[in-house]
Formats: C-alpha cells, structure tokens, sequence
C-alpha cells in the first residue's frame, strides 16, 4: 500500500501541495491530468529522487519519507526507458540488484515471461520500442519490488507495440498482485489497466474516485473537461431548471447549491427532423461544423449564442446534405445533465 499524506513540493515556479493520496495494496491505480499537472513530480517525491518540503510518504506501513530510493522497494518505468546503452540487456535487467538485497533470486522466469531470451547478449541500441520497454520493465521488476510506477510507459510506442505491453501489463498485476501506479494521458489505456484515479491539475488533486465514478460523475469545472465533457456552462440553477443565458433546460437536481453544468457529447441527441412528440430539453438550433473523425463525426450547433458539441456515431448528418447555417434539432435528457458547484465544492449527478 502506498499513502501519501498531506505532500508539499516546492520547485522555482511550481509546487506540490495537499498531496493526500492512498494506493491499496495490489490495486492498479492511475494519474491522470495535462502536461505540467505534477504527476511525474509525485511519483518521483513517492521513490525518493526529490526532496520534500511538507509530508510524508508510507509503503507497505513503513515510512519512508527520508529513506534513500534503494531501500523503498519500489520499481520504476520512464517513458523513455532510461536503459544505460553501453550494456546489454542482461547487465541492464541484473544492475540494480546489486543494491537491493530483496531481488530475485533469478531473474531467468521473469525473462522468459516477458520474452527476452533471446535478446539478453544484446545491446539497448538494436532494439526495438517495444523490446526497450520490456527491458525497463524487467529491470523494475528485478529488484522484487512491492510497488511499479509507471511513467507514461506506453507513449513512446507504436499502436502494435502499445497493444503488446499494455497486455504484458495487464498480465502482470492479475498474476503477481503488485501495486501499480502509473501516470498516463491515454484514457483507454486507464480504463484497461486501472482500477481508481487521480485527476491533478496545477500541482492539486482535483478528484479521486473509480474511473467510472470521476469519468461519469466530475466534482470539478476543469475534470468535466478534462474527462470529455465538452458541454461546460456556468448556469443559474433553480429548482429543476438550468438557466445558460437566455435558454433553460430542465435537469434533475438532487438539492443544494450548483454553479455550472457539464453534458458530454455523446449524450446530446441530433437529427435533422424535430421530433413529433417534443420531450423536454428538445433544441433547434443552427449547424456551426462538421469535422468527420472517421467513425463517428464530431458536431458544433448553436443554439440561441449556446455552442452545443455533438457526436454523431452513425454519421448521418455526414452523409446527408446539410450545410453549415442550416437548421438541425438536439434532445438532451434531464438525466445526463450533470451538476457542478465550485472547483472545491464537488459535484452530484441530477
């Protein structure tokens, strides 16, 4: 188990602060939030390779808030590998075992399983993405550790080799019951891989949750866009109604004070004919754009000075012949308008 409690950092011109966070022990848990957020910074502070100003860190029980990084017990993956290249993969796998003394006792299962054996006289150079990072993360693992962090170590790969090692990945947590905490931007690859998440922005955790907790319910303005909810309004909320400017919507509202609103795209029903029967929350609107991503297509209507982001699975208004300026109507339930108050007061569904 990880436990970071009440973590300060400070660095010219950033810092860390309030960092309260929990890991369970064998749970696979993910970072998450834009370039810049500090989250490499915490997992550096978590294996000791920056000072701390305030806080203290636990694993497993034992503090290690002062302790030097080889007695943490706790294995690392760069985005970048950070192999040394003037070795092979067998001296890159074995080096850091001569500083801890809980290693494997052989390392021969853990080369085989991730499929080095025939690479172990090889040098970092002739290697491939993904055979890099099979390296890094055999050298991790080497050292018994009871703890993995993960620092964006799918990025740098191809799509066919990103596959390969989020399976790897996958394969390893089940089998071994390691802890694993890793920062990522790829959502897919958080949902696959963990469990819980941590949304950081600007040296602060926003929210901590189940990923389909803070993905379907956000506690803040900047995690509802952060997750995808590109509908993002400050409302005037009374009662079962959102006011946005001079348009309202009906929502359901649980009671409590609320700020903004927050409705992600795929929930914002389009077509090109209104509805015969009209439910609530059903807009007519002006078509602004169409970007077509291919498998879906990606759709801007405005209503009444409101900018509406639509998502168009089937690509019906694609194929149709409907041109930008033209008349389009959305249907938005009351259920899938969600509920936001400050960026620190939290959030309910309505």
């Amino acid at each position: 188990m990880i436990r970071v409690e009440d973590l300060a950092i400070v660095l010219p011109g950033f810092a860390l602060e309030d960092i309260n966070l929990q890991v369970r022990a064998g749970e696979a848990f993910a970072l998450l939030g834009p370039t810049g957020a500090g989250k490499t910074l915490l997992l550096e502070a978590i294996i000791g390779v920056v000072p701390i100003a305030a806080g203290r860190i636990l694993i497993d029980g034992r503090d290690v808030t002062r302790q030097p990084p080889e007695r943490r017990r706790i294995g690392i993956v760069y985005q970048d590998h950070a192999l040394f290249p003037h070795l092979t993969v067998e001296e890159n796998i074995v080096y850091g075992q001569r500083y801890c003394r809980a290693s494997l006792p052989s390392v021969t299962p853990l080369v085989e399983r991730l499929g080095l054996t025939r690479l172990m006289k090889r040098r970092i150079r002739s290697l491939s993405g993904g055979e890099k990072q099979r390296v890094a993360l055999a050298r991790a693992l080497a050292v018994a550790p009871s703890v993995l962090l993960l620092d964006e170590p799918l990025s740098a790969l191809d799509p066919n080799f990103r596959e390969d090692i989020r399976g790897v990945l996958k394969a390893l947590h089940q089998d071994t019951g390691i802890t694993l905490l890793m920062v990522t931007h790829d959502f897919a690859e958080a949902h696959f891989l963990a469990q819980r998440t941590a949304i950081m922005n600007h040296g602060r955790i926003e929210q901590i949750g189940a990923l389909e907790t803070v993905f379907a319910h956000p506690e803040t303005p900047f995690v509802a866009g952060f997750v995808g909810m590109k509908n993002l309004f400050s409302a005037e909320i009374d009662g079962d109604g959102a006011q946005i400017g001079g348009l309202r919507l009906r929502c359901r509202n649980p009671g409590g004070v609320f700020h903004s609103i927050a409705i992600r795209p795929e929930n914002v029903g389009i077509s090109l004919q209104p509805q015969d029967a009209p439910t609530v929350n059903h807009l007519t609107g002006r078509l602004r754009h169409i970007l077509n991503r291919g498998f879906y297509a990606d759709i801007a209507v405005d209503v009444d000075g409101v900018s509406f982001h639509a998502i168009d699975s089937r690509r019906d208004i694609c194929r149709s012949t409907v041109a930008e300026g033209e008349t389009v109507y959305l249907t938005i339930a009351p259920e899938d308008i969600h509920l936001i108050r400050d960026a620190h007061e939290g959030t309910l569904r309505c």
